[in-house]
């Protein structure tokens, strides 16, 4: 009686294990880009309204902090603005983590000023200048006698590392530029700063700053397909090896109509209206 009641005991344990390693398996865990956030926090809420069973975590950080995080194997899920390093790529190998890429919505980097300032277009050149402290004054770019205030990414973004890539060509930002952490925090800036000028992705831009031309050329939906505006950009989602169960079915979801409309709603480039541009090529 004694080992029927023992077996008993070991199998109801072995059950309770099983249940907890499939509840912990309906669990994804997401990291990384401020920007790629807006996406992955409106297609995480419609793709858990459609899942109950799954439990999602989402939280920002930066590019740098969602591609370590997936290297150190503390995410699922890492959103990255900028395509993973070599360097980081090397790491994650030695680790037994193989980064696979996930496309998942464009993007265009767009500076921005307050709405007072009467700037309406900038050449990349004039950005160059502007953020290596070359350029001090708005007036020298054609605007009123005001000192500009520069305000930037930090380095752990990808935004930041884009812009390297665009504008600065591995020159170094002034060190009189203010570093902030996310999107969010230099809208609030910029709309707060007659004086100031900032980078943002395009899913970010709203009333309370006023968008730049570069290079003549206005930052939408259709000039950022076609890559006509010159800081055009891909945004990613990197998973450790390619995806399975709950994990590939939610990048499924990201990149099917459904969840290419919410990339659309939240102002950024979905992937099916890229598909239609290059069809009419």
């Amino acid at each position: 009686m004694f080992n029927i009641i023992k077996k008993a005991a070991l199998w109801f344990l072995m059950l309770c294990f099983m249940a907890g390693v499939a509840v912990a398996g309906e669990s994804i865990v997401i990291k990384g880009s401020t920007t790629v956030l807006p996406v992955a926090q409106g297609t995480l809420e419609a793709y858990m309204k459609a899942n109950p069973g799954v439990q999602m975590s989402l939280s920002g950080g930066g590019s740098g902090e969602g591609v370590k995080a997936l290297i150190d194997k503390t995410t699922d899920i890492a959103n990255s603005s900028r395509e993973i390093k070599k360097e980081e790529i090397a790491l994650a190998e030695t680790k037994g983590v193989k980064p696979v890429a996930h496309v998942v919505a464009f993007d265009a980097i767009i500076p921005v000023v307050n709405p007072k300032n009467k700037i309406t277009n900038l050449s990349i050149d004039q950005l160059s200048q502007i953020y290596q402290g070359k350029i001090t004054n708005w007036k020298e770019v054609g605007g009123e006698d005001l000192k500009i205030v520069v305000i930037s990414r930090d380095s752990s973004s990808g935004t930041f590392e884009s812009w390297d890539h665009f504008v600065m060509k591995k020159a170094k930002v002034t060190p009189r530029a203010q570093m902030l952490a996310s999107n969010g925090a230099l809208v609030t800036a910029v709309a707060k700063n007659r004086y100031a000028i900032a980078y943002l992705g395009i899913g970010y831009v709203n009333k309370s700053v006023k968008p730049l031309q570069v290079n003549g050329i206005t930052a939408s939906i259709q000039t950022a397909m076609s890559k006509e505006y010159p800081f055009s950009r891909e945004l990613y989602m990197y998973t450790n090896g390619e995806p399975t169960g709950d994990v590939a079915k939610y990048i499924k979801f990201v990149k099917s109509a459904e969840g290419q409309k919410i990339v659309a709603k939240e102002g950024f480039v979905p992937l099916v209206e890229v598909k239609k541009a290059g069809k009419k090529k």
